[in-house]
């Protein structure tokens, strides 16, 4: 009796002193994010002092092209970052390639900002690409097409720009399977893209769909990449919407709308996602 009483004592210390580790980490999570949060979702419905839809209705009226074109780019980003990124990380983790590993964790580490002035850089029309396919004779030298400007360019700066997250975990979940299933399908003949479509994507796809979730709701959130890639015309990604609501407007409630919106477009991925790991 003694003893048990012992053992439940010392779970309570054990409870108390988790509970003391973590509430820092609970508060500055409350402060930074939960408080802002709710408020912003406040000031959203608030109009003029007066609690009505009239914010969401703007945005309706006004940015719906935004939100499309900001959903859409988030997925032409997360398409190129799978495309780029599945095979490479299969490829190095069947045949292990420092020096190429090492590249492709390499933007993980450069500024947003730096990214958008480098892409619009290499993809001005007088640009560093279009400079190198001038010479093949495939281009106008008097009309060069320009994909900085657009939701190609746009869609491919923040490829690259998350690439090397993606990287680290799919490189980590393609670790985690067992060296024994990938011989087996060696010893069958599978080369290494078969080996990635057919043993390490099914058995790493709950990682997979972390990575994608992560990748998307950052992309969604993009404020320099954009602002750097300079679109003055047409729609624009929904942070810079927000900015130029909040900081050259003052419309404090569009400006929590356009967040709210964003919000739901990335917690609507991350509730599929677990809707499906549920089932």
């Amino acid at each position: 009796m003694a003893s048990r009483a012992g053992a439940h004592g010392l779970g309570g210390w054990e409870r108390l002193l988790w509970v003391l580790l973590c509430a820092p980490a609970l508060a500055v999570l409350g402060f930074a994010f939960l408080y802002p949060f709710a408020a912003s979702v406040g000031t959203s419905f608030v109009r003029e002092g007066v609690a009505s839809l009239a914010n969401y209705a703007l945005v309706y009226r006004l940015y719906r092209q935004d939100v499309a074109f900001t959903l859409g780019v988030a997925l032409a980003g997360l398409g190129f970052t799978l495309a780029v990124g599945v095979p490479l990380c299969g490829y190095l983790r069947v045949r292990a390639f420092a020096p190429v590993e090492f590249l492709l964790k390499v933007p993980l580490f450069v500024p947003f900002v730096v990214v958008g002035h480098a892409m619009r850089v290499f993809l001005a029309p007088h640009g560093t690409l279009n400079g190198l396919l001038l010479p093949l004779g495939i281009l106008n030298p008097d009309q060069p097409p320009s994909l900085s400007s657009s939701w190609v360019g746009l869609a491919l700066a923040l490829a690259w720009k998350h690439l090397a997250l993606a990287a680290l975990l799919f490189l980590g979940a393609f670790r985690a399977v067992d060296e024994t299933y990938l011989e087996a399908a060696r010893n069958f003949g599978a080369g290494i893209l078969r080996q990635t479509k057919d043993i390490l994507v099914p058995m790493a796809a709950p990682s997979i769909a972390v990575a994608c979730i992560l990748v998307f709701a950052s992309m969604l959130a993009s404020f320099s990449i954009p602002l750097m890639m300079g679109r003055g015309s047409g729609p624009q990604m929904l942070m810079i919407d927000v900015y130029y609501r909040f900081g050259q407007h003052g419309d404090y409630g569009t400006a929590s709308a356009l967040g709210v919106v964003s919000y739901l477009l990335a917690s609507g991925a991350a509730l599929v996602y677990v809707r499906n790991l549920a089932r």
